[in-house]
């Protein structure tokens, strides 16, 4: 009996620690971007900006492996820099966003990678899913916000996806439209 209530005890006084080494982080939407790059005619590359990102990230730093990653983007906000061409994108043509006005990202698996991280995941994107490697930088910090007193941190990530598996611009063909789409993640994440 004395055992029992022993163990009993010892695992109460574990549990807390467990959970400790795990947090949840929101983004900062001031201060993180979704971007995009994608070849023109072969001449040149066009860049844009999507919408608004909002992201989950739960980090376990005694075991990253077991840290999940969660991300839904406004594609209505969707941003190159010319008006005309920012309205056509958002037709049913490209990103059809009258239909699909978001893109979520959900991680399947976490794992260290030199000194980043490598995330696979689910992206859905246009109605359609598929699965991603994100190449990440980070976390960077954490540090302290003067303004919010909460703890800060930050994580890059890139991936490359095929638009036309998508079914994003499918009579449009690579040599006026390139087919590879460079996606660029800025966050900055705030514990919770």
């Amino acid at each position: 009996m004395k055992r029992l209530v022993l163990a009993t005890g010892i695992l109460a006084l574990a549990a807390p620690l467990a959970l400790a080494q795990t947090s949840t982080w929101t983004s900062d939407p001031n201060h993180s971007e979704v971007d995009f790059s994608i070849s023109h005619m072969t001449v040149s590359n066009v860049h844009g900006r999507l919408g608004h990102v909002a992201a989950t990230i739960v980090y376990d730093a005694a075991d990253v492996t077991k840290s999940t990653v969660k991300a839904t983007i406004d594609v209505t906000g969707l941003d190159t820099g010319e008006e005309p061409r920012n309205n056509h994108l958002k037709t049913a043509d490209f990103f059809d966003v009258a239909n699909f006005a978001t893109a979520t990202f959900t991680s399947t698996s976490v794992s260290k990678s030199g000194s980043g991280l490598t995330i696979n995941g689910n992206l859905t994107l246009h109605g359609v899913t598929k699965p991603v490697v994100l190449t990440a930088d980070g976390p960077r910090g954490p540090v302290e916000s003067q303004m919010d007193h909460k703890s800060h941190a930050g994580f890059s990530a890139t991936t490359t996806i095929n638009r036309t598996d998508f079914g994003i611009g499918p009579k449009f063909p690579a040599a006026m439209v390139g087919n590879d789409v460079k996606i660029d993640i800025e966050l900055e994440v705030v514990k919770q």
